[in-house]
């Protein structure tokens, strides 16, 4: 194969590959640079690339050439988000107030990342400390979705969905707070994975035991996206909600009956606002899986509340972590990311408090809704690709929205209560425009849910498409 057209190989063909030496560590990192170089000026996917790749690469087919033992990535190009820190490469997230940081030490994902082998050949774009609806800030951006370049690639791991929608690299590292994951990887046709918080443990975050934010990635298939989380999973004593357990490992994602599953589904889980077109294509992708698991219906936890809970806790984590950024540099903030940083401002902790106790509530349900349903499946994102000079969502099918978070309900629901989920590719916009399915299952079970995933990729179609012209 030449070098040209490696960016088409999964990361598990490539790192076969590699480990098989059917081509070198060096060829995969050119053709993920020649693809940036090519690309990335109309996409900005990437911030920052990676001045030492080449070189990283070359050491990997040192290693290959000596026999010594090889990681499940070795030799692969990834992306990071430009919210993970990366040792001696520069980290911005996506703030001019960082914009010369370079890092002494790695994420612990990222350690884990290239302890497997794999290469980052950059940082992803993200908006200002990840709090926007379009990925774009003053360093760099907006990123263009590539099924069309005004349209945006969702925030805030957009950089990362669509460095791996279009071939740059064929993994990438993302965040997911209340969508971050997933709503990208439905606006740009590709698999978002956000396991249960605690399977990649963060060890850096200020407060140990939050877990409403979770890292998680994107790929082109459901296999990568296995083989990440296999790779970054397992304990940490530094995070006190690291789980337990030894590391994830890959199951076997042909191992299922579909028969043997329950599966519910709804449009909107009973609160969000939907936009209208999207509701009916999606209505249309569950007409045409009836009859192909043991149980389906049409069904939803209540989800009451989950907006008001979701609303404080967010604003509360944010203000606690970027409160003295505001004090301090508030006139350098984004008008969103203030505007973010703000709301959180005269929280009690009663306020709080009853957050907590609506989110405890809603868990509840979800886990007496899971004691009958194996799956719950739903859209990844209330409205479809939007120009990204929009900026905002404001309104869905005419109704103003209270904030500019609102729109993210599908998302943040599932957030609030931690129930792995991923997205994958399930439709088209009448416009061409990718749409995703949101798929829930119980904590702790991503073998189910990637199985899951992997029945529909396989046996339906649910995957990538290259886009038109890459």
């Amino acid at each position: 194969m030449s070098t040209p057209d490696l960016f088409r190989l999964s990361a598990s063909e490539m790192a076969e590959g590699v480990r098989n030496r059917r081509f070198r560590a060096r060829d995969l990192v050119a053709a993920s640079l020649e693809r940036i170089a090519a690309l990335d000026g109309g996409l900005k996917s990437f911030i920052t690339v990676a001045p030492d790749a080449a070189l990283a690469a070359e050491e990997a087919d040192r290693r290959v050439e000596a026999g010594a033992p090889l990681g499940p990535l070795h030799g692969v190009p990834v992306g990071v988000k430009d919210l993970t820190l990366t040792a001696g490469l520069r980290t911005t997230y996506g703030s001019t107030l960082y914009a010369d940081l370079i890092p002494d030490t790695d994420d612990l994902s990222v350690a884990r990342l290239k302890a497997a082998g794999a290469i980052v050949v950059g940082k992803t774009n993200t908006p200002e400390f990840g709090f926007g609806a379009i990925t774009g800030n003053e360093l760099c951006g907006p990123t263009a979705n590539p099924y069309d370049l005004d349209k945006t690639s969702g925030g805030s791991s957009g950089g990362s969905a669509v460095a791996v929608a279009a071939g740059l690299v064929p993994l990438a590292q993302g965040t997911d707070f209340g969508g971050s994951v997933r709503t990208p990887a439905s606006f740009c046709g590709v698999v978002g994975l956000r396991p249960t918080p605690g399977r990649i443990p963060s060890p850096g975050r200020a407060l140990a035991w939050d877990g409403l934010a979770t890292q998680g990635f994107l790929a082109r298939d459901v296999a990568d996206a296995a083989l990440a989380l296999a790779t970054v999973s397992g304990p940490d004593p530094r995070d006190p909600t690291s789980l337990p357990v030894p590391e994830w490992t890959v199951p076997d994602l042909d191992a299922l009956d579909p028969m043997s599953l329950r599966v519910a589904w709804s449009t909107d889980l009973g609160s969000a606002l939907i936009d209208l077109g999207l509701a009916e294509r999606f209505e249309a992708v569950m007409r045409g899986l009836e009859g192909r698991f043991g149980e389906f219906v049409e069904a939803t936890p209540d989800c009451r509340e989950a907006g008001a809970a979701f609303g404080t806790l967010r604003a509360a984590h944010i203000f606690h972590t970027y409160g003295r950024t505001l004090e301090q540099d508030g006139d350098r903030l984004s008008p969103s990311v203030a505007w973010n940083i703000a709301r959180g401002k005269g929280l009690t902790a009663a306020d709080y408090l009853r957050a907590e106790a609506q989110r405890s509530a809603l868990y509840r349900r979800f886990a007496a809704f899971f004691r009958n349903h194996d799956i719950l499946m739903t859209l990844s994102a209330s409205v479809p690709p939007f120009p990204n000079a929009q900026g905002d969502v404001t309104e869905i099918n005419g109704f103003r929205l209270s904030t500019i978070i609102d729109y993210l309900a599908i998302t943040y629901t599932v957030s609030l209560v931690g129930f792995p989920c991923l997205s994958i590719p399930c439709g088209w916009t009448a416009d061409g425009l990718p749409i995703g399915l949101q798929l829930i299952a119980r904590p702790y079970e991503e073998d189910r849910l990637l199985r899951c995933a992997r029945f529909l990729e396989r046996e339906l179609g649910f995957r990538h498409r290259w886009p038109e012209g890459m």
